[in-house]
């Protein structure tokens, strides 16, 4: 049997245990989904809910065909050993005979790369609770589907698939995403910076000791109440969001303003979305280098821009899945560099794009370097810091800049 036919009959395998498992046991299901933010925004809900019920969440970027399958049937961590998919597979059928501890609540992040996917991850768990983070004008894997307005309309699926007493979670500051409370019955709740949101984020800073960035603070405004919310080593708006969507959801769950704030409190920011480490020479890293989009990567050099430093180095790269969105999307994020960052680095081909633009923007050539891979950089940008630099470090996961991230940070 080859390699490919070897992974259809496990996906399909593990499909129907999910799908099993979740007739049995009947846990409440939240589904998160969007361009940028998810993986934040599902430790968000984790962090709110796991105090007052048993809760499991989405582990890794356990996101697709395969890996929700595998979250519904365990707290499985990652994929590892010859024998893995046997242990899966014998465990989930004996907690399908045996009565076995489950969790209450599922909280399930949905990634959808091409049409068709989120028809085949409802159908094998529909929520009760959706929550969709943004989408953007060019939203990744965009280079799938037709356009911009067919990727979502496929992540629209999901708030369509809500019962009528089911809830959505709307990001308010994203128009696209907005405008699904049109497309469900269930009740539709939001969130947001924008005047007119529910559960408004106002007041927000981002925090510095001297000179190294410590979190972020903001207030949380929702019927009348307002509660100061502190966050420590995550920086940007989309971590005050992210936390804005939990508390939203830890209002359905009967949880008070109060007490959600309290739960916050013990968030972490997941490794390499907005974490910051502190680099050699005395310098400090923003790591942001799990994934990319022109969503994510235009609001990382706005972090950076709001961000008090003696220098500020962008180490950008590839943004890819957007088609042929490609060369505009990184021209437009060349055009934000100047204004943000002292010093550009960039990494791939398409990154390319961003140098270019950035130079004809007026950041002196000079003040930009480009290299074709990440080994390539990693001891340039080295070279590069002075103590006091804050460096943010993006780019789409494969182009592989966590390389430098390890190369410049403290051991």
């Amino acid at each position: 049997m080859d390699k490919e036919t070897l992974k259809t009959h496990l996906q399909s395998t593990v499909r129907w245990l999910a799908i099993l498992i979740i007739r049995k046991y009947q846990p409440g299901i939240i589904a998160v989904t969007g361009s940028a933010g998810k993986t934040s925004t599902k430790n968000a809900l984790y962090t709110v809910l796991k105090d007052s019920r048993r809760v499991r969440a989405t582990s890794a970027n356990f996101n697709n065909a395969l890996g929700v399958p595998l979250t519904i049937l365990g707290d499985w961590k990652e994929i590892k050993g010859n024998f893995f998919w046997v242990k899966v597979i014998l465990i989930s059928v004996l907690r399908l005979i045996f009565p076995l501890p489950y969790p209450e609540v599922l909280v399930l992040e949905y990634g959808i790369d091409r049409p068709g996917d989120m028809k085949y991850l409802l159908d094998i768990a529909k929520p009760q609770i959706a929550v969709i983070t943004a989408i953007g004008e060019i939203p990744v894997h965009v280079e799938f589907f037709s356009g911009p307005e067919a990727l979502a309309r496929e992540k629209s699926k999901l708030v369509e698939s809500l019962p009528a007493g089911g809830f959505s979670v709307l990001n308010y500051d994203d128009e696209i995403v907005l405008g699904m409370g049109e497309r469900t019955r269930s009740r539709a709740v939001t969130f947001g910076f924008k005047e007119g949101a529910e559960m408004r984020i106002s007041n927000f800073e981002q925090r510095m000791e001297g000179l190294r960035p410590s979190g972020i603070s903001f207030k949380l405004n929702y019927g009348g109440n307002c509660v100061p919310v502190r966050l420590d080593n995550c920086f940007g708006k989309v971590q005050a969001s992210a936390a804005a969507a939990a508390a939203c959801v830890g209002l359905l769950f009967g949880m008070n303003l109060v007490k959600i704030v309290g739960a916050l409190g013990n968030y972490e920011t997941p490794p390499g979305r907005g974490r910051i480490l502190d680099g050699v020479k005395k310098t400090f890293i923003i790591d942001d280098s799990y994934n990319a989009s022109p969503l994510s990567m235009s609001a990382a050099l706005d972090t950076l821009h709001e961000l008090k430093a003696k220098r500020k180095i962008a180490v950008l790269g590839d943004m890819l899945e957007i088609g042929e969105y490609t060369t505009e999307a990184h021209e437009h994020i060349g055009e934000l560099v100047p204004k943000r960052a002292d010093l550009l680095v960039t990494i791939g081909s398409r990154a390319k794009f961003i140098a270019d633009s950035a130079i004809k923007k007026g950041m002196p050539k000079k003040n930009v370097r480009s290299f074709d891979t990440a080994d390539e950089a990693k001891l340039p940008v080295q070279e590069l810091l002075r103590q006091g630099d804050l460096v943010l470090v993006k780019a789409s996961h494969s182009i592989g800049l966590e390389k430098i991230v390890e190369e410049i940070k403290t051991v």
